[in-house]
């Protein structure tokens, strides 16, 4: 993740929660009291946060402590310790909440990824998300996708030209719209075209397009259909594939399959915050919130 715009999101989330100050935090702590909160998870999954959590809280309190337990991509288990913070309490609890909202976002679509990956089980065709992202959390989104597994399809309209069927209505052929493209595109982009029918991948072929989708197609039809596409094209699959279908596109020859729900409808995975105290000389955990509040 790049670094920077990292700490610039972060620091707009913070802004958002804390307004002004956290008058509850301040109020009861001041500035000086320090403590330690530990992360752990609540079911098993794929982690994924490792620098939300540092960054997060060193905006808080620069002289904050971070201990992770676990790094990006690994398994966790129930009750798992995930990471330790040390800092001033009244930070500890002002950047609690940002974190492991996102944190546990990130590790649900980590999560659903490494099933997705898992349930095709292929070792030619690779699982990608696509741009049906949150608003603002794309770049996080999109590093838990390759957390779990995954890889990323195109960030954004700026980085690769995707011929879609809007597109090709608006220009009136897979060919008027790809030459448009041509006549004033770089050679460093790539280009892609999306197919229903075989004419239009003849005509996608024809038009020298560097991948083709096979949009909304059986597979069957995508085993059938592959056959013509010479090879230097890139082949994808995209469009109805469900967790519970994907098995049936392992053999179908595609190089790549993007699937929308790895990031737009994933459930958070549960993580609790919790104070880490020293009572008597046992430690214990103390709650202090989860996902719900």
């Amino acid at each position: 993740m790049n670094s920077i715009k990292l700490r610039l999101l972060l620091e707009q989330f913070f802004i958002e929660d804390i307004g002004e100050r956290d008058v509850t935090s301040e109020l009861i702590f001041g500035n000086e009291s320090r403590g330690t909160m530990v992360f752990i998870a609540k079911d098993e999954g794929i982690f994924c946060g490792e620098q939300i959590i540092k960054t997060g809280f060193g905006l808080m309190d620069e002289n904050s402590q971070v201990t992770m337990k676990v790094k990006d991509g690994e398994k966790v288990g129930k009750g798992q310790e995930l990471a330790l913070i040390d800092g001033k309490v009244s930070a500890l609890l002002k950047a609690e909440r940002v974190v492991l909202n996102l944190v546990q976002r990130m590790s649900g679509i980590a999560t659903k990824t490494n099933e997705a990956v898992k349930a095709l089980d292929s070792m030619k065709t690779r699982i990608c998300d696509t741009r049906k992202t949150t608003p603002g959390l794309r770049m996080l989104e999109k590093y838990a996708v390759r957390c779990g597994g995954g890889f990323n399809h195109r960030y954004g309209l700026y980085d690769a030209v995707m011929i879609k069927d809007n597109h090709i209505s608006f220009a009136g052929s897979i060919s008027n719209a790809v030459e448009a493209v041509r006549a004033n595109l770089g050679h460093m982009v790539k280009v892609e075209v999306e197919i229903e029918t075989k004419d239009q991948l003849f005509e996608a072929i024809e038009a020298k397009a560097d991948c083709i989708m096979f949009d909304n197609r059986t597979p069957e039809q995508i085993q059938e259909w592959i056959g013509y596409v010479p090879e230097g094209i890139a082949t994808e699959a995209s469009g109805g594939i469900t967790l519970d279908t994907l098995h049936s596109y392992r053999n179908c020859g595609v190089d790549y399959i993007s699937l929308g729900f790895v990031t737009h409808s994933v459930k958070s995975l549960d993580i609790s915050a919790k104070v880490l105290a020293d009572t008597k000389g046992d430690v214990q955990y103390e709650y202090i919130g989860d996902a719900r509040s």
